[in-house]
């Protein structure tokens, strides 16, 4: 896969310093995380539309196009080539026209909402295709607690601007060694895949960790890797418990001082009623 830019300048700050007033009267400065438009083109065909924050573009655009089915491998992008559009971005990946063809039907017909993963696809088949089979070694404990202990440490962009997600991959003990952040969640975790493809490590051999909740399509996207064991500061929602199950996925999340590891596949086959929250 060849890279190229097309920019007249360096990227926008992903934290803009604003003005403001702070209830007392007292004038303050704040850094806000930057939301830009970015195309993504098929060949020169509009594909998606999603916001993000512009860092790490082109593992968004490689990650993206992994965690959405377009390739399966960085290889199969003969060309990414980014380009600067009114206020945003414009990537395009030049892919064999049969892959073009086949995720047509998931094309999103309006921008996705802060990286919405689901958003805009366009049949309900497309919003919730089958996962992939994920396997590989499941943390302990006391792995996952390590490594809720050291995220926040790992989050530059969100120290700045307190509100953008991060997505990192851990080692089997818990150590953190990659995070990525965003302004979308979902663009969070593109960017965490694009990164490991471009380093060529595999997800397979840790963890997936987020700041944010466990949504279906971050399930969907987290086996799209090959990540086995996805965990998360939030619960992750009955649908995605579900999806994890059928995929072979693990799960956790955080509970006060306290890890809740789930068992997804008792999931798939009990339902979900009676079952108390965590």
């Amino acid at each position: 896969m060849s890279a190229t830019r097309d920019l007249t300048g360096p990227l926008p700050d992903p934290s803009p310093l604003v003005r403001g007033r702070l209830g007392t009267g007292r004038e303050a400065l704040w850094r806000v995380p930057e939301e830009v438009p970015v195309a993504f083109l098929l060949n020169g065909e509009s594909f998606a539309v999603m916001m993000a924050t512009p860092a790490d573009l082109e593992e968004f655009a490689l990650g993206f196009a992994l965690t959405e089915g377009i390739v399966a491998a960085p290889d199969e992008i003969s060309r990414l080539a980014i380009a600067e559009a009114a206020e945003g971005f414009v990537v395009n990946l030049a892919v064999d026209p049969a892959q073009a063809a086949r995720v047509a039907a998931r094309k999103r017909s309006f921008a996705g909402r802060a990286g919405c993963g689901i958003c805009g696809a366009q049949t309900v088949a497309a919003a919730l295709p089958r996962p992939p089979q994920v396997r590989g070694p499941r943390p302990t404990a006391a792995a996952l607690a390590s490594a809720f202990d050291a995220l926040a440490a790992t989050q530059a962009m969100n120290a700045e601007n307190r509100s953008t997600h991060a997505a990192a991959f851990c080692d089997a003990s818990g150590g953190i060694l990659v995070t990525r952040e965003d302004i979308g969640r979902h663009n969070a975790l593109d960017k965490l895949g694009g990164a490991l493809a471009r380093s060529r490590r595999a997800a397979r051999e840790g963890f997936v960790l987020l700041s944010s909740r466990i949504s279906v399509e971050m399930v969907q996207k987290a086996a799209m890797l090959g990540a086995p064991f996805l965990a998360a500061l939030s619960a992750p929602s009955a649908l995605a418990l579900r999806v994890a199950a059928r995929a072979g996925m693990g799960l956790a999340a955080r509970a006060g001082g306290d890890v809740m590891v789930f068992a997804p596949e008792t999931w798939e086959t009990s339902g979900i009623s009676g079952v108390p929250a965590a």
